[in-house]
Order: C-alpha cells, then sequence, then structure tokens
C-alpha cells in the first residue's frame, strides 16, 4: 500500500487509464458533499449500523474485472477509512494499491472545520455533486 498526496494521485490517475478509483465514503457522503470526478462509490461503512462492509473486497474486484494485478486507488473524508479499506484489498491479493492522504475534505482545523487545510477539495482537484 502506498498513501500519495492529492495532487500526486490526479496525477497517477491521469498517467494510469487503467487504474480504478474508489471513494469509501458513505452513500450519503458521497451523494451529498461531493466526490472526485470519475470515483466510483463503494462504502467501506455505511449507516445506519456503520459496521464494515462485508462485500467491500467483493465489490471493488467486480468493479476491477477481477484482475487483482490493476492498480486501485481509494479516498474517504480524511485517509482513515481508506487505508483500513487498502490493507484488506492488499490482504485479498491486490497487488497495487494506493490511498490519498488527507482524503476529500482533508485535517480539521483549529476550528474543527475541513476543507479549509488540505485535501482533495482543498487543492482544487476536480469534484462534482448530485
Amino acid at each position: 500500500m502506498q498513501t500519495l498526496l492529492p495532487n500526486d494521485a490526479r496525477q497517477l490517475l491521469d498517467s494510469e487509464p487503467d487504474a480504478l478509483f474508489i471513494d469509501c465514503r458513505s452513500e450519503m457522503e458521497y451523494l451529498f458533499v461531493g466526490h472526485p470526478k470519475g470515483a466510483h462509490n463503494v462504502p467501506w461503512n455505511d449507516g445506519p449500523d456503520w459496521e464494515v462492509n462485508p462485500h467491500f473486497v467483493q465489490n471493488v474486484k467486480k468493479l476491477a474485472g477481477h484482475v487483482s494485478a490493476r492498480p486501485v486507488m481509494l479516498i474517504c473524508r480524511s485517509g482513515n477509512r481508506s487505508s483500513a479499506a487498502a490493507r484488506a484489498l492488499e490482504g485479498a491479493g491486490f497487488a497495487t494499491v494506493y490511498y490519498v492522504q488527507h482524503g476529500f475534505e482533508g485535517d480539521l482545523d483549529t476550528d474543527r472545520h475541513r476543507n479549509t487545510v488540505n485535501g482533495w477539495r482543498h487543492d482544487g482537484l476536480p469534484w462534482e455533486q448530485y
């Protein structure tokens, strides 16, 4: 598993057209907070119970076309869920797994707000909301 800063992650995705980009936040975060353009939503955990998704690895395998050599990039809100999800994918045999440090919304600032210090959106990378 490798960690990349948001801008480095974008560059890797641009240079690796076969890379699979997974947003592992909840469905509500993906839909209502926004998400990186081109990212597929496969929640690592989701409400109402917030337990780890027992189908996560299988869902990613399906999106990858069951090709464990295909590079996979993971992103979540701040990097915690995506690092756990990356470990699960490596344990399932995925050879090239990355996760985005600081995630989509970034770390908390001194007022406990996100999107002001770092992260995908803070860095001005392409995202959408719907």
